[in-house]
């Protein structure tokens, strides 16, 4: 292969994951591959649940240990169930814990990989790139989904998910200075939702991207169930994807993962965005 093509070669390789609720753990096995085949990204833009394991990597978390997070997440590992009235009934006080026991109180400009989470402001319905401060706020503002979670208050602005404007963030990737972009797709239903299905299309046709779209089948965005087959999905996805580049580093003798917890669907009732949404 040409040498402008290596991604193994690229100092300014960068990895758009796209949001996804549970879908989220085929990026996993994405990672993995990469690791394997010796592709490491520099530059990391993550959209809801592409923000949780794009942060992951973007810390250093080793992507087989992060298989084993993965795969014994729940809702309550996310989300906090509050009564009190808002808009919305978690709140992301559980994701804030779950982020300072993995990476402590990291702050995102301080990270070894550069990395920005996507966000929606709720008030002009824009894009908001969190590329620093607290590692923890901007990864609940990027998951919050609208009634469901509460909006999240950042430098005065209320944020919600990014997933409403730029599911797949591409774009942001190349904005935050990448050569290349690696791009996984998992859920083009929420770029229909947002209107940038055209716009996703357009980039992701284009030389200087690789994309990556795993079959989650009827896997639900909303339960996490049988995580550990969405983890092998995106890595026969990334290992087709990427077959012209040999293994390098083969994955270590693993134990199979513990089992994940049992099925918890999402607190109800829904509403509203809320509940549409949750059809998928």
């Amino acid at each position: 292969m040409a040498a402008v093509h290596d991604l193994t070669r690229m100092p300014r390789l960068g990895l758009a994951l796209g949001g996804g609720g549970a879908l989220g753990a085929a990026h996993v096995g994405v990672l993995q591959v990469l690791r394997e085949r010796g592709i490491a990204p520099s530059i990391v833009a993550g959209t809801s649940a592409g923000a949780v394991v794009g942060a992951a990597y973007a810390v250093g978390l080793d992507p087989y240990d992060l298989e084993d997070h993965v795969v014994r997440a729940s809702w309550s590992t996310f989300g906090t169930f509050t009564p009190r009235p808002g808009l919305g009934l978690l709140t992301a006080d559980a994701l804030r814990e779950t982020v300072r026991t993995v990476a402590g109180d990291a702050a995102i400009e301080d990270l070894p990989v550069t990395y920005g989470a996507v966000a929606t402001d709720a008030e002009t319905r824009t894009a908001t790139v969190l590329r620093s401060g607290p590692l923890a706020d901007a990864i609940a503002a990027s998951i919050a989904v609208p009634g469901i979670f509460r909006p999240v208050s950042i430098g005065g602005r209320m944020l919600i998910d990014g997933g409403v404007v730029q599911n797949l963030p591409i774009e942001t990737a190349f904005d935050m200075g990448a050569e290349h972009v690696i791009g996984v797709r998992l859920a083009p239903e929420w770029e229909r939702l947002g209107g940038s299905e055209l716009s996703v299309h357009e980039w992701a046709i284009r030389a200087d991207v690789t994309l990556v779209q795993p079959v989650v089948g009827t896997h639900s965005q909303w339960v996490p169930r049988d995580l550990t087959a969405l983890v092998t999905e995106g890595r026969r996805a990334a290992e087709a994807v990427l077959a012209d580049y040999p293994v390098v580093t083969p994955p270590p003798p693993r134990e199979p993962p513990e089992d994940p917890p049992e099925d918890e669907e999402m607190p109800g009732p829904l509403r509203g965005i809320a509940r549409f949404l949750h059809r998928y």
